[in-house]
Formats: structure tokens, C-alpha cells, sequence
């Protein structure tokens, strides 16, 4: 027999082969894990410009300024606009939403604050400036691609929340205002049923700003939705850039930090209706 293990004791034998069993077995949970192969907690951004980020964004450029609360981490993903995981840096929506310049919004200084050990967070940047929550109805555009990626991120994790600041377009027109709370209702309520997440956490931002005139309607229809598992972390007098309308970086590592107070004061206190923060 020229078999090298012929010679050795069948407990070595097997020994060795479960060995090797063991060692493929973790390469292809590697492999079809990808970067950060640990379970992740997966935290959707959604809305619009202050979302995606407009910290440090002066003439149409960004200025390239991290502040230590929104260090890259390797534990700290991102869902790329190819729908594959990386490693989370600012601007976290570079890819998403494209044709602005982005800069520093609240999702890194949310993540770190929420990260567990042996955990990873991945977040799911989905958010466009400058769009209505019409624009957001189930089967819109913008719907589908949140929708998609939110699931396709439900392969490598759980969907711990939603991380939702927007309206500051439906402060324009008067019916946009009026009818903002009914719509975005209807909107967690089918994103909830097609994620089949009925529980799912949604952590909305009161506006601090708007576009329009409207803004206290859109603040108070915000503030009023009384949903189960509806959060609300009040925006209003954070510092705003010279365009009165976007946050600073600083203010959105302020709002990020606001953001993980919330999520992490829902893992331990239970809640019914909306909370205002």
C-alpha cells in the first residue's frame, strides 16, 4: 500500500480527515461571507440629502474632513451601489447618491457607537437628495432599489432598523405637508410587510430644516405618528451650513451619536408608540 495514511491508526485517520472537513468548512463560510464574515447588525439609511450626507461640502466639493467619531472600522460595512459588502468610509453614499456631491452624513458616527464585539454593523446607504415621500410609495423607483437592498443585506444579517431622515421637499407645497404623515405611514407599513419584518424598528429624524414654509407642519405631522416600534430623534437646533438647510459635518456626528442613543435605549426599554428624542 503506497497510501501515507496506512500506516497510522484508524482513530489518526479519522482524526485527520475531520481535520480537513473542518478547515474547508470554515473557507466556504468565509468565502460566501465576504468581507467581515461575522453576523452582521444591518442598519438601512434612508431619506434624502441629510441622510446621504452634505458634512463638509463646499462649492460642489467635499473637503475631505473625517472626524475621529466616523473612523472606518473593518467591523464597520457598507452595501456598495454593486451590492457587495466593503469597508464603511465617508462619504458613505458616494455611489448611491450619485450626481451630488456627498460628504458626511450620520451613519458612521451612528455605527460606531452601536457596534458589538464579535459582531459587525453593515449599513445599507439607500438615501437621494432632494425627494418627496411620494417619491418613495411602494413601487416606485427609489422604493424597489431600498427594497432590494435591504433584502439582498438579509443574506449576511439582521435588519436591526430603519434610520430615516427626510421631508424636508414635502416642505414646499402645503398638500405635500398635509398629507406627509398619512404617506409615510403607509410607507413603514409596506416596507414592514415586504421585508416580512412587522416589528421592524424605524428611527425617524424631526426635521431641522426645510425647503419650503411648511417645515413646522412636516416637524409635528413627524413627531405625531403614534406606530408601533416608531422612534423619533428631534433635529431642530443642530448647526446648519451657510445654506440653511443641509447640517454641518459636526452636526451630523452629533445626530449620528443621537441616532445610536435611541437604537441602543430600544434594545432595553419597550415601546409603543412613537418617542420623541
Amino acid at each position: 500500500m503506497n497510501d501515507p495514511l496506512f500506516h497510522f491508526p484508524l482513530e489518526s485517520k479519522v482524526s485527520a480527515i475531520m481535520g480537513v472537513m473542518s478547515i474547508l468548512v470554515c473557507l466556504m463560510l468565509l468565502v460566501r461571507g465576504g468581507t467581515g464574515a461575522k453576523i452582521k447588525d444591518i442598519f438601512i439609511l434612508g431619506g434624502q440629502s441629510n441622510m446621504a450626507g452634505r458634512g463638509g461640502v463646499i462649492g460642489g466639493k467635499w473637503d475631505g474632513n473625517v472626524p475621529p467619531e466616523c473612523n472606518p472600522n473593518p467591523s464597520i460595512l457598507r452595501l456598495n451601489a454593486k451590492l457587495k459588502w466593503e469597508e464603511a468610509r465617508e462619504p458613505l453614499h458616494l455611489d448611491i447618491d450619485v450626481g451630488k456631491t456627498c460628504g458626511v452624513g450620520p451613519g458612521l458616527a451612528f455605527a460606531n457607537k452601536v457596534l458589538r464585539n464579535g459582531f459587525s454593523v453593515g449599513l445599507v446607504p439607500c438615501a437621494v437628495g432632494g425627494t418627496r415621500i411620494a417619491e418613495w410609495r411602494r413601487g416606485s423607483r427609489l422604493y424597489n432599489q431600498l427594497l432590494q437592498r435591504s433584502m439582498r443585506s438579509m443574506r449576511d444579517g439582521t435588519i436591526r432598523a430603519l434610520l430615516w431622515y427626510q421631508g424636508e421637499s414635502d416642505t414646499v407645497s402645503e398638500e405635500d405637508a398635509d398629507t406627509y404623515k398619512q404617506k409615510f405611514e403607509t410607507f413603514i407599513m409596506d416596507f414592514r410587510s415586504d421585508l416580512h419584518l412587522p416589528s421592524l424598528l424605524v428611527i425617524q429624524v424631526a426635521l431641522a430644516s426645510g425647503e419650503g414654509k411648511y417645515t413646522e407642519k412636516v416637524r409635528a405631522a413627524q413627531m405625531g405618528i403614534t406606530m408601533p416600534n416608531v422612534k423619533c430623534v428631534d433635529a431642530k437646533g443642530l448647526r446648519l451650513k451657510a445654506d440653511k438647510l443641509h447640517l454641518t459635518t459636526m452636526s451630523q456626528v452629533h445626530l449620528g451619536i443621537r441616532l445610536a442613543r435611541a437604537y441602543l435605549n430600544s434594545i432595553t426599554h419597550q415601546f409603543n408608540h412613537t418617542h420623541v428624542i
